[in-house]
């Protein structure tokens, strides 16, 4: 039997969507709005999937207290409130769009997880908009 536990958790972050080696006016036409050279902010909602066989002895997929300690230490203290472009190395060199900002989450969030079960993280950029990534 193979259970999905689920943990929600938010950030607030700003970023510009753009190339370094294309010029503002490209960048305005591929990205829009979101190019601004002053930056834009989102309030971003998470959701972090586990699934697994739960523990015979406790019952837990995972300890959802551990769940929770994980993503505000890989996810929450180091993104919120900050400028992903600027303030976040993961993006020195990566264009901070809600599907890259999932897979650097779910590569942070992967190496603290168990291999035996899966992960998958939900990113909602906003309430509408929102990408998933399972590591495939």
């Amino acid at each position: 039997m193979r259970i999905t536990v689920h943990r929600k958790a938010h950030f607030n972050a700003a970023h510009r969507l753009y190339r370094k080696d294309w010029n503002d006016e490209r960048n305005a036409e591929v990205f829009g709005k979101c190019s601004n050279p002053n930056y834009h902010g989102h309030n971003y909602e998470l959701i972090v999937s586990v699934t697994g066989e739960p523990d015979p002895e406790t019952g837990f997929v995972m300890d959802l207290k551990i769940l929770k300690d994980l993503i505000y230490n890989e996810v929450e203290e180091p993104f919120d409130h900050k400028n992903l472009n600027l303030e976040v190395p993961e993006f020195n060199d990566l264009n901070p769009t809600a599907e890259n900002i999932a897979v650097v989450i779910w590569n942070k969030l992967r190496k603290r997880i168990n291999d035996k079960n899966d992960l998958e993280v939900t990113l909602y950029e906003t309430p509408r908009n929102f990408v998933s990534y399972k590591g495939n």
